[in-house]
């Protein structure tokens, strides 16, 4: 039998919260899984809630990497543009447990890990709401263009992947990631 560590326990953690949600996972649940009595796992963790702060945490930290790389790889608002969107759906295929329950579970954190993840959030958000208001002052979107709202549409499009992209399915993810930019582009220009 392999011996388990805390970043075991994460990962498997992420994978029963994106399926089954917070409140739908118990520790013994996730012993279960892991194949380990539930109560085996207190040696490694503090509890299901230190898991969740751990998986929220890692899903926005992968997204703030997909955000800091687009930005340090492209100036131009439009390239930058698909950069994010390329980025944020590599995390949402790649890292799907984690990615599912940051943008799911976000709200069974307690006060001051909430404010912190939100924190982490904004700053992603930030990236899209720059590059768009980057785009309006360089005359290459849209001058009635509000980048806020625009940055909201924009992850929410990307964040509705999550419920029903497959990559067995007829699109590739850089087919979907282009589709998704074309039409982005399209509607802030």
């Amino acid at each position: 039998m392999t011996r388990l560590n805390r970043d075991d326990i994460v990962s498997g953690a992420g994978r029963r919260f994106a399926t089954h949600g917070y409140l739908g996972t118990s520790m013994r649940d996730l012993g279960d899984d892991l194949g380990i009595h539930g109560s085996s796992l207190y040696s490694h963790v503090g509890g299901k809630q230190e898991l969740l702060v751990a998986v929220v945490e890692r899903g926005a930290a992968f997204f703030e990497q997909a955000a800091a790389d687009a930005l340090e790889m492209y100036s131009a608002p439009r390239e930058r543009m698909r950069g994010l969107i390329s980025g944020h759906i590599d995390v949402l295929v790649e890292h799907r447990p984690e990615a599912r329950t940051y943008l799911t579970e976000v709200d069974f954190l307690g006060d001051g890990e909430r404010r912190r993840v939100n924190g982490m959030r904004d700053r992603y958000e930030d990236a899209f709401r720059a590059t768009i208001a980057d785009g309006v002052s360089q005359n290459v979107f849209r001058s009635d263009c509000d980048p806020r709202l625009a940055a909201i549409y924009v992850l929410s499009i990307l964040n509705a992947l999550d419920r029903w992209y497959d990559e067995e399915g007829r699109l590739t993810r850089d087919e979907v990631a282009e589709d998704i930019y074309q039409f982005v582009i399209s509607g802030l220009s």
